[in-house]
């Protein structure tokens, strides 16, 4: 579906690691899945976003989930991304909409108060590494950066952008990660931050003007000499749901409501809740359900 991939580079001395992305479409599908309003779209995307970075530095078959947990409107924002550049992301309440919009499009009270859960999945591994800090800003990036600093010791900067257009649309969707490694000289931090202070680079609006991802990064890193890395991974938007393993849905509704779909002949739409993915549920597939609900309790 999509050729995007996540682009990496390493400064010259080793000291610092960057992931760049332009991940409009995979964004773009998730809005088109579950009909996000302009505020869930901005945190879902900012979130998957942020979990396209972080996965791009773990390793092969590893993967990253990010759970923002809040009393803000949206309760919560989900995102999971793994090495191989597949991506999901999801909110309960895809078309919230604020009172007003006089905030813009600031996540802030959206999200609220609350935690970033962060799990890291290993093969092999039976249980995920997982790590929770509280929301410094509900605004997804400054989180992140926080969660890095937090748990693994990583002073980071994470710029993540959604543009929309006035119609609420996504028309742009990327992010840098840019990690300093433990023990880095102070001046090098110092550097980027000075960077990112007097450039203000606009992670949005590069991308709707073309920016490559190189192009994305140069600003924070002026002055500091980097190179990419090999990195091949395409993205892609992907849920391991299944058809079988959503209609399953169905059957907590019991025989009665199942009857009533059946005699009404009406078929039934059924999403999976944590990637938005549609499927229909045919009135024999109702029948065949309704039956099998039947026999167990028989037994």
């Amino acid at each position: 579906m999509s050729k995007e991939r996540v682009h990496r580079f390493v400064s010259k001395d080793l000291t610092v690691r960057i992931a760049a992305v332009n991940a409009t479409e995979v964004v773009k599908h998730m809005q088109d899945l579950q009909h996000t309003y302009p505020l869930a779209t901005v945190a879902v995307g900012r979130s998957m976003v942020g979990a396209i970075l972080m996965a791009s530095q773990l390793k092969d078959g590893q993967m990253v989930g990010l759970l923002f947990r809040g009393n803000g409107a949206l309760q919560s924002v989900y995102a999971e991304a793994s090495y191989d550049g597949h991506v999901r992301g999801y909110t309960p309440n895809p078309q919230y909409q604020p009172p007003s919009y006089d905030n813009g499009l600031s996540l802030k009270e959206a999200i609220g108060n609350g935690t970033l859960s962060v799990a890291r999945h290993q093969p092999f591994q039976k249980q995920p590494f997982h790590g929770t800090v509280e929301l410094v800003s509900g605004e997804i990036g400054q989180d992140i950066a926080h969660y890095l600093h937090q748990s693994h010791q990583i002073r980071s900067l994470v710029s993540l952008g959604v543009y929309l257009d006035t119609f609420g649309k996504v028309q742009a969707a990327g992010g840098v990660l840019i990690e300093v490694m433990p023990g880095v000289e102070d001046s090098v931090v110092e550097r980027i931050q000075q960077n990112y202070e007097d450039k203000k680079p606009n992670i949005s609006k590069m991308l709707m003007e073309g920016a490559t991802p190189e192009q994305l990064v140069a600003p924070f890193m002026d002055g500091i000499p980097f190179e990419e890395l090999e990195h091949d991974k395409s993205l892609e938007y992907f849920c391991p749901c299944t058809k079988d393993r959503v209609v399953r849905a169905l059957e907590t509704l019991g025989e009665e409501e199942l009857q009533d779909m059946i005699n009404k002949n009406e078929e039934a739409d059924v999403t999976c809740q944590i990637c938005g993915k549609p499927y229909k549920v045919s009135v024999p597939e109702i029948q065949d359900i309704k039956n099998r609900i039947h026999k167990e309790s028989m037994h």
